[in-house]
């Protein structure tokens, strides 16, 4: 696709904002929003992150997608309010990342969770009769306990995603794997200790970010803008102002219940306090 006044986007910074849990919406529409960056020419990419993370698979998509992305531009993280776990990993796809000092970032782990609701069925009395091609097969079923060998086989399924997780950081941070290890046991941590463990280069805003982005890139730091990237609003939204975010807010907590039922029994990269 050809794209008119792309000179006009060569002197501004593409801007990508990712905010809440991360899973497949996400995935999708900041993919896309990179392929315009690419196809618009822009020099430079802020990436704000807000989010405590999400699916592993998902956070792996955006994390290759950035680190394609910048052999061709100059990409600057920008760390909010959180970004932990999931939003760690994804903000090692940038060259350059920036936290506020008091940042909640880390949780540099791995977590899966299952449903177990076999008292509660019992209690109804409700049964499954099962019919399967293995022994594990119906492994983390919600009528049951998890049996020895299973506990096992998803304990190595986690040791190899938290593997994934390490060796990434110690690339993306030349850092030594064991050193990487030492503080990625699942704690979340403050920018300003972030910053001291090799997690993220400086300290400040978002503001700091834009003008960082800018002087990399021989751009006008006083006066180089950002050209936000956001997913199309509701057609309700165009008509009423704020309420897409009434929606939010009325909408949060079901939104966090849909996230977990849909994620049951998946490896997160996920912090929620």
């Amino acid at each position: 696709m050809v794209w008119p006044f792309k000179s006009k986007f060569r002197k501004q910074i593409a801007r990508i904002e990712i905010t809440g849990a991360i899973a497949s919406g996400t995935r999708k529409r900041v993919l896309e929003a990179l392929k315009t960056v690419e196809e618009k020419k822009f020099p430079a990419l802020l990436l704000r992150i807000d989010s405590p993370g999400g699916t592993v698979g998902d956070s792996q998509e955006i994390y290759s997608a950035l680190k394609r992305l910048r052999e061709k531009i100059k990409i600057v993280a920008s760390f909010g309010n959180i970004s932990a776990s999931g939003g760690v990993y994804i903000g090692m796809g940038a060259e350059h990342i920036m936290a506020n000092p008091g940042t909640i970032t880390g949780s540099i782990g791995v977590i899966l969770r299952g449903n177990n609701l076999e008292r509660l069925l019992e209690k109804i009395g409700v049964s499954f009769k099962v019919i399967k091609s293995g022994p594990y097969k119906d492994i983390l079923a919600f009528d049951r306990e998890l049996t020895e060998p299973e506990q096992h086989i998803l304990q190595e399924l986690i040791d190899t995603s938290y593997q994934q997780f390490v060796q990434t950081v110690a690339d993306a941070r030349s850092l030594a794997v064991e050193t990487v290890k030492s503080f990625a046991d699942g704690r979340i941590f403050t920018g300003q200790q972030a910053l001291e463990l090799g997690v993220v280069d400086r300290l400040g805003t978002e503001e700091d970010a834009r003008r960082w982005t800018a002087e990399l890139v021989g751009l006008d730091p006083e006066k180089t803008q950002c050209f936000n990237l956001e997913e199309p609003k509701p057609l309700l939204s165009r008509f009423l102002p704020g309420s897409r975010q009434v929606s939010s807010r009325l909408g949060a907590g079901a939104d966090w219940l849909e996230f977990e039922m849909s994620t049951s029994g998946l490896p997160l990269w996920l912090y929620r306090p």
